[in-house]
């Protein structure tokens, strides 16, 4: 079932990342090197086709943080952790501590937009070259940019759904409803707030205190994004379909990812158990750093959107 509410006017206010300066969650870095480049560029071109998994880095060039980013993620300028599955199902405060700042932040990071990286994989599906488009971010830009059979790791934040029975509402649809029920919470973004990878925002516990959030219309359960949150598992059934991509591809190439969760880690063991290459594009360090050009990782240290720019399949 879908639950489509009476629409308000003006209901969708908020800030557009298309303002936030590039450099703002993009970390400092060096150019590219012009051989890691031509490396790139060869091992696209004699391994095709390939398969991609894109990261939060992809992101930032769209206006919205990553996590790890050295000075830059959110983790190095707040002491912010995000919230758990655990937290969110058994604690009625927590939850609706959460639903209140998502309630803020969903305009914002809803109205983000397609950077290069994203049009660029798009375009790359379209010539045949990409044969399996895996992302960790929730955040459904490729899908803008035109992508199509996007595999989501991490879900997305676009739905809500019930955890106990086969309800679903579209997220825009879910912000009317939050509405309705605070037409008196008012807060804008001109406060300096600032949205979160995961669609999250920081405001104060008293001002969480007086948000309603409702319970499933079906069943009375427990309704939440459908986004794999910490401490929660990838389904099952999607990790076998990213297997079964790289299986199928002769290459994968690491797009903004520090590794640092397993849930990406375990792709790139997995390739190179298969004797497939692995290129990894990423600014900072990455957990599979202590890999080596012997394993048949290559490492390209650089900004996603300029090293894809570069590459003409």
């Amino acid at each position: 079932m879908t639950l489509v509410p009476r629409m308000i006017p003006g209901l969708l206010r908020g800030f557009s990342s298309s303002s936030t300066p590039l450099s703002r969650f993009v970390p400092q870095h060096d150019p590219v090197q012009e051989e890691d480049i031509e490396t790139l560029v060869r091992l696209v071109n004699q391994h095709r086709p390939i398969s991609v998994l894109t990261g939060a880095g992809v992101s930032t060039e769209s206006g919205l943080p990553d996590y790890r980013s050295h000075d830059v993620g959110l983790f190095a300028r707040t002491t912010y952790k995000p919230i758990t599955i655990q937290a969110f199902l058994k604690d009625p405060d927590r939850r609706q501590a959460y639903w209140a700042r998502n309630f803020i932040a969903w305009p914002g990071f809803r109205s983000s937009e397609p950077n290069v990286t994203h049009f660029t994989l798009t375009e790359w599906q379209r010539k045949g070259l990409v044969s399996s488009l895996v992302t960790q971010n929730v955040d459904r830009l490729h899908q803008k940019a035109g992508s199509i059979d996007v595999i989501e790791l991490h879900g997305n934040s676009a739905q809500v759904q019930c955890i106990s029975c086969c309800f679903k509402i579209d997220r825009d649809n879910f912000q009317i409803i939050l509405n309705q029920l605070n037409p008196d919470f008012k807060i804008g973004f001109n406060e300096g707030l600032q949205v979160r990878p995961d669609g999250d925002i920081q405001i104060s516990p008293q001002v969480a205190e007086l948000f309603k959030y409702p319970s499933c219309p079906e069943c009375n359960g427990i309704l939440k994004p459908t986004v794999v949150f910490f401490g929660e598992n990838v389904p099952k059934e999607v990790v076998n379909s990213v297997y079964s991509g790289i299986s199928k591809s002769q290459l994968l190439l690491i797009l903004g990812s520090s590794l640092q969760v397993y849930s990406g880690y375990r792709f790139v063991l997995h390739a190179l158990e298969n004797a497939k290459p692995v290129v990894i594009v990423n600014i900072g360090p990455t957990r599979a750093d202590h890999l080596s050009s012997k394993s048949g990782v290559l490492f390209v240290r650089g900004r996603v959107g300029e090293v894809v720019s570069r590459i003409k399949p």
